[in-house]
């Protein structure tokens, strides 16, 4: 019965532990193709921004669900979801090994049917009201209703703060991940590096130097509004700000980096949740479990 079972291989962890680079040579030695399961690559042009892989990487292996949304407009979990099981599907026909490779760990969830997408409509009149309030009052609001999610979620992102209220004003509670579907089967690999606060600084810088800041230049010229910037939070956040003369590139700099640090803290409590996870001491361990996984 498992046989007749897709097997999956995620890989996951906070942002700058090396997911891309496993996930390539997994895919090369393993017949596969990667997913990318990251809430800002989907868009197109958000290249040095969000650490997505380069031409020549996605050459090398076959990478799915990048640059497959404009910026200007909003991609949600739910078009993950959607677009994540259809290439989940055409991979098995192909018979290929799917690669999942990403630090969102929602929309990973989402896709593989471990969370629930509330079917909320939208309310108009409750989302006026919150779009009045602070950012820190509408994460107050929500960490007294729904401490769960508030300690997963982006707390400088209005956009998802106001739509977790809204669920919750309409369900009582943001709903919790279902029991996992039966119709696949997951190898969960999980990077942590110890000296992850030092790879985040150091990548952080390189992306400075390589044009960090010519990318949203770029972007501003094609239409992508400085609220829009402001909404994806992190590196596009504190780069248009000090853009837009707000801040000194000093006062940038540490803060995007404080901002990041936290932002791979959430990323850890949302996978500590997850029990399944192999947390990989090494390249080695992790080409023996996907050896032994795609064996059984």
């Amino acid at each position: 019965m498992d046989n007749n079972r897709q097997k999956i291989i995620v890989i996951v962890g906070p942002t700058s532990s090396g997911k891309s680079d496993l996930g390539i040579m997994l895919a090369r030695k393993f017949n596969g193709e990667i997913i990318s399961a990251d809430s800002r690559q989907v868009y197109r042009g958000m290249n040095i921004g969000t650490g997505k892989v380069t031409k020549k990487e996605q050459r090398m292996v076959r990478h799915h669900l990048l640059d497959v949304a404009s910026p200007k407009n909003i991609f949600t979990a739910g078009e993950f979801k959607r677009l994540g099981q259809k290439v989940l599907s055409d991979i098995a026909k192909r018979t290929k090994t799917p690669i999942i490779v990403g630090g969102t760990g929602f929309y990973i969830d989402a896709m593989l049917e471990r969370a629930s997408l509330a079917e909320v409509p939208p309310n108009p009149k409750l989302r006026a009201r919150f779009d009045k309030l602070t950012v820190k009052k509408l994460f107050e609001k929500l960490k007294k209703s729904d401490p769960a999610r508030a300690a997963a979620i982006d707390r400088h992102n209005k956009r998802r703060l106001i739509r977790a209220l809204e669920i919750i004003d309409a369900l009582g509670k943001v709903p919790r991940p279902p029991t996992r579907t039966p119709q696949v089967r997951i190898l969960w690999l999980g990077l942590k590096p110890g000296d992850l606060d030092k790879k985040i600084g150091i990548r952080l810088d390189k992306r400075l130097r390589k044009g960090m800041m010519r990318e949203i230049k770029k972007l501003r010229e094609k239409g992508v509004s400085w609220k829009r910037f402001y909404a994806f939070g992190l590196e596009y956040r504190w780069v248009s700000l000090y853009l837009r003369g707000k801040l000194t590139y000093k006062e940038m700099r540490n803060g995007l980096l404080r901002d990041i640090i936290k932002y791979s803290k959430r990323q850890m409590t949302w996978f500590k949740r997850n029990k399944e996870i192999h947390w990989l001491k090494n390249q080695k361990q992790a080409v023996r479990l996907v050896r032994d996984f795609l064996r059984t």
